[in-house]
């Protein structure tokens, strides 16, 4: 260890969004070219087995920065407000004396846009209202997603997405300079929307990809209830898709994958020039996977390993040595985790017990984590009710008060194929997690909390929008703010898509 080991380390996450584990070279992609992400994980601590609790961005990051479970917060869907007196890993952080510091998204939802950060250098790429309530009672397709990730997928030059990214580089690189002199530990948390669909890159990502032949999918079509009402949520059911339109919106996925890459490259080249990177430790994850046609699917609202499996990468060489370690971990554990980095040694008063662990001693020292059930949660849009999901070593377990249940055995059906659910030679395994999965939640209470959450937010929203003026609750970085990301009354896919320029498919 270096003379810094006394020290506090800073801290600097880097954030994806919609980024599967499965992408990424370090975690066995054949051709995925990420080389910054593969040199935080040759030189730090790699979890094979790590997880979102909820595969949803607002929810998914609510949870992540509370170390609490989303229905445990009332964060059930990407319109849910995130309240101001839940202490987040920036408050707990900023308690022991760091400077806190966010740019790019969190998709914070009301009036506290900060929620523990002393600064942010950014915008937020969307908006801050409840625009976004889900309703289990609407029957339509909402905006959000939907054909367009596939056959708006391509080559093109420049996007509003590609616009914030480069935005959200630019600026934390410009916050890390200044930091150069202080003495101060700072966590910088630096939160990119790439590689979200759309699905649409620029040069030179898209020509990393000349001569790979983009394989295709290579599960099957999965006709499950719940699998079926997120393709007609995203207007997709009975959609035809051509195997070139898959092969597009793949490549254009991994060219995004890597632009983001290399933008986090960017962050990393101007913390090495503040002469702090030894004493900082490195974190890449992101908030939720993507499906990218597996079993017909795309995007996200799914339990299946690819929306829910996701990077967590911890690097600090002069603090820690290299490992991989396998065991059920999630986002609920970060919070537990940046304290146990900061203050080693130290005894953590929690407000409120997180629900996560902390995996500080397994990447110090290299103990074994602790063996726990995973646990996700959907109260989202598209489906009338709670889906939940409970896994215990091979076993994953997905509940519904709607639909059948879904269960996997991941050790000799690792592609998520076969639903033994109902079948003999699993019934006692098949008991217990339903029993554990009442044990977590109480059912019948979260449907009634969920619902009538949703119709509070749409009536409130409904209101601010009749008469007078709505409150504005949009971060604002400076007086003269940036007017090209997403705001309230304007539909995502007309935002999103339009805004693509020199797009080839």
């Amino acid at each position: 260890m270096t003379a810094d080991a006394g020290r506090r380390p800073n801290i600097l996450i880097l954030q994806a969004d919609q980024l599967s584990a499965s992408a990424l070279s370090c975690y066995g992609h054949p051709f995925s070219v990420t080389p910054h992400i593969d040199r935080l994980a040759a030189s730090g601590v790699v979890f094979e087995d790590h997880y979102c609790n909820f595969p949803l961005c607002a929810p998914s990051r609510f949870s992540m920065m509370t170390g609490r479970l989303a229905s445990r917060i009332g964060a059930y869907d990407n319109g849910a407000e995130f309240p101001s007196a839940l202490p987040t890993f920036a408050h707990y952080l900023r308690a022991l004396g760091y400077r806190t510091c966010l740019s790019g998204k969190m998709h914070f939802v009301g009036a506290d846009q900060l929620h523990g950060f002393d600064e942010r250098v950014t915008s937020d790429i969307y908006p801050g209202d409840f625009a976004w309530t889900a309703d289990w009672d609407a029957s339509e397709h909402t905006d959000a997603g939907g054909p367009d990730a596939v056959v708006k997928a391509g080559r093109c030059s420049g996007s509003v997405q590609i616009d914030y990214d480069e935005q959200v580089a630019e600026r934390a690189c410009t916050w890390l300079g200044e930091q150069e002199h202080s003495d101060q530990p700072f966590l910088l948390t630096v939160s990119f929307t790439h590689p979200h669909d759309p699905f649409a890159c620029t040069e030179p990502y898209w020509s990393l990809y000349d001569g790979i032949e983009i394989p295709l999918p290579t599960t099957p079509t999965v006709n499950d209830p719940h699998s079926q009402a997120m393709r007609r949520q995203y207007a997709m059911e009975g959609m035809t898709v051509t195997n070139y339109q898959i092969r597009n919106a793949r490549r254009a996925y991994y060219g995004a994958t890597s632009y983001v890459d290399a933008k986090m490259g960017a962050v990393l080249d101007a913390l090495e020039r503040t002469g702090r990177a030894e004493n900082t430790i490195v974190i890449v994850t992101s908030d939720h996977g993507e499906m990218l046609g597996d079993h017909g699917l795309w995007m996200k609202k799914v339990f299946y390993e690819n929306a829910i499996r996701i990077p967590l990468i911890v690097s600090c060489p002069d603090r820690f040595h290299a490992a991989r370690i396998a065991g059920l971990v999630s986002l609920v554990d970060l919070l537990p985790t940046l304290i146990g980095l900061a203050d080693e040694g130290g005894e953590t008063s929690y407000v409120d017990p997180p629900d996560g662990t902390d995996l500080s001693p397994a990447i110090l020292r290299g103990e074994a984590l602790p063996e726990r059930p995973l646990l996700g949660e959907l109260t989202c849009e598209g489906t009338p009710g709670p889906v939940l999901m409970i896994r215990e070593g091979n076993f994953k377990y997905i509940w519904s008060a709607i639909d059948p249940p879904i269960m996997f055995d991941l050790g000799s059906d690792p592609d998520e194929v076969v639903n033994i659910a109902g079948q003999p030679h699993v019934a006692e395994t098949e008991s217990a997690l339903r029993k554990r999965i009442h044990e977590h939640w109480d059912v019948e209470a979260l449907a009634r909390e969920v619902r009538q959450s949703q119709q509070r937010r749409l009536f409130v929203q409904r209101a601010h929008k009749t008469t007078g003026t709505a409150p504005d609750w949009d971060y604002r970085e400076s007086e003269n703010p940036d007017d090209r990301w997403m705001r309230s009354g304007i539909g995502y896919n007309a935002w999103a898509y339009d805004s693509i320029t020199d797009l080839e498919n």
